[in-house]
């Protein structure tokens, strides 16, 4: 990726964010809010997709700089479609990782960007990977991220239950995104999420006020 120098005066598009992933019994869960900001001052965005799909049954979120992310994303794709063609097969969730890793390590002093990547293949089944800023992999069974996760450590730590039912895991994940929503003011606007198995994809979009809340607002 080309190199440019920064105004650290010149404040960009944020995703000001809530993100989040979760394995299930069989799939996994991945979404985040819609909210996209102006460091942290003006919304510029209330609908922005931030789970991004990357091949047939990978997906992932961003956290960070916008500009940043989609420039990051928009290469892994082509990577992912390039690996697919000279294997003949669909790519492993780990390559799609190991992909973002690669890029965001290579490229740490310009970007500032985080991912989560999830989906399911054949080998490994249901996987989350945590593509931190610097280009840390980790691979984990729930994990969140944005700004709005600081809200929700304690909420995640004690509901998440290995082995859940996808009904369960989508209360799970939808109940999250609303709390660090109702908490964070960078977060906000409608919850994405999609659900990822071996049968395929399912994409899941509750309004705002449709989420639960757990507080007067």
């Amino acid at each position: 990726m080309e190199k440019h120098c920064t105004d650290s005066r010149v404040k960009g598009v944020s995703t000001g964010t809530t993100i989040l992933a979760a394995i299930f019994d069989g799939g996994v869960v991945i979404g985040s809010d819609s909210r996209a900001s102006m460091g942290g001052e003006y919304v510029s965005s209330k609908t922005i997709n931030k789970v991004i799909q990357v091949h047939d049954r990978i997906f992932c979120c961003m956290a960070g700089s916008l500009a940043d992310a989609q420039a990051v994303i928009k290469a892994a794709k082509f990577h992912l479609s390039f690996h697919s063609v000279q294997m003949e097969s669909p790519p492993q969730v780990i390559a799609a990782a190991s992909v973002l890793k690669d890029l965001c390590y290579k490229n740490k002093d310009e970007l500032q960007a985080g991912f989560l990547t999830a989906g399911w293949d054949k080998k490994n089944g249901p996987q989350v990977y945590v593509v931190s800023l610097g280009g840390m992999l980790i691979s984990q069974q729930v994990t969140i991220g944005g700004s709005g996760s600081t809200y929700i450590y304690g909420y995640v730590d004690a509901k998440y239950k290995p082995n859940m039912t996808k009904e369960e895991c989508l209360q799970f994940a939808t109940n999250a995104l609303a709390l660090a929503m109702g908490r964070d003011n960078v977060s906000g606007g409608v919850a994405h999420l999609v659900v990822i198995t071996e049968k395929g994809v399912e994409h899941v979009v509750v309004p705002g006020d449709k989420l639960p809340r757990f507080h007067d607002e």
